[in-house]
């Protein structure tokens, strides 16, 4: 572990794609994202995520060439006939700090990405250039220049052309009630909010393109952690077979100082876990406000 880790960092996300090889080539080969670990999906890692159906599933890790502590895991799994990005509660997309963004719609030509947003200043947000790609699962991935930091947080300029997530965008029914659980249970702090015409959202429900959103960060003094969204009432629980995880955006991990210390009910009791993402840390995971999985996997012990 290295000092990267800190209480409320980013340690990773889970996506669930339906061909890992496909998948693990558009991440590697086009992303540029190293792999540093590959097997199956094992049992009893399945049931702590509460999604023991998931056990056996294809998987592989992958890390920014910075080195950064922060992975991203593809399960392979089929993809619901149903689902429809950013239509579901739930953890919505990734956010990656890159470099040279305006050059990452050329280098996806031909790949299993699909650029649904191109990249762009964001009204009132002049402190990254954002653009938006999908994935073979239907993952939402954002793939951010930093131009630099806001008034009330740091933001990570990329040490390699892609680089660690810096954000996990939630998506909950109730935006004011996510937020105070996080700040409460996971001992993080409440950072700005923004009222803005947020494209994803409006393209994805069909809405006006002057419809505005409200959105909030959570952090942990200057860090940015969860994005938390509010979404239209339209949207819906996010649906798939039972006891498997999630479609697309499936699961993030967080560092905590102390999993004893949080108020909060594990899906199964923590354990000390192995590999690249886990060091022979003790790890958890728990279903938080709009039903998202959160892993955490303690860093103060």
């Amino acid at each position: 572990m290295s000092n990267y880790l800190t209480h409320g960092r980013i340690v990773g996300g889970v996506v669930t794609t339906p061909d890992l090889d496909a998948a693990l080539a558009d991440y590697h080969e086009r992303l540029g994202l190293e792999l540093v670990d590959h097997g199956p999906l094992t049992a009893d890692l399945a049931a702590s995520w509460g999604c023991p159906r998931s056990a056996g599933a294809k998987m592989a890790t992958l890390q920014p060439k910075s080195g950064a502590h922060c992975f991203i895991r593809l399960v392979e799994a089929p993809l619901p006939a149903d689902f429809h990005p950013t239509r579901t509660y739930g953890w919505a997309a990734y956010e990656l700090t890159v470099q040279e963004v305006f050059g990452w719609p050329g280098r996806l030509q031909g790949s299993g990405f699909d650029v649904v947003g191109p990249p762009k200043a964001l009204e009132g947000l002049p402190y990254f250039i954002p653009m938006q790609v999908l994935g073979r699962g239907r993952e939402m991935i954002y793939l951010n220049e930093v131009a630099e930091n806001t008034p009330t947080s740091d933001l990570p300029k990329a040490n390699s052309l892609t680089d660690h997530i810096f954000i996990v965008i939630l998506a909950t029914p109730n935006r004011d009630a996510t937020v105070q659980w996080y700040e409460h249970l996971l001992q993080l702090d409440v950072g700005s909010s923004y009222t803005l015409a947020y494209s994803m959202i409006n393209n994805a429900f069909g809405l006006p393109k002057d419809h505005r959103s409200t959105i909030t960060m959570v952090q942990k003094g200057r860090l940015p952690i969860v994005e938390v969204d509010d979404y239209p009432e339209s949207a819906t629980v996010r649906s798939g077979p039972e006891g498997t995880l999630p479609a697309a955006n499936a699961l993030v991990t967080l560092a905590v100082n102390d999993l004893d210390a949080l108020p909060l009910e594990y899906i199964e009791a923590p354990v000390h876990r192995s590999g690249p993402v886990y060091g022979g840390r003790r790890a958890a995971t728990v279903r938080g406000p709009a039903g998202e999985l959160l892993e955490l996997l303690e860093i103060g012990r």
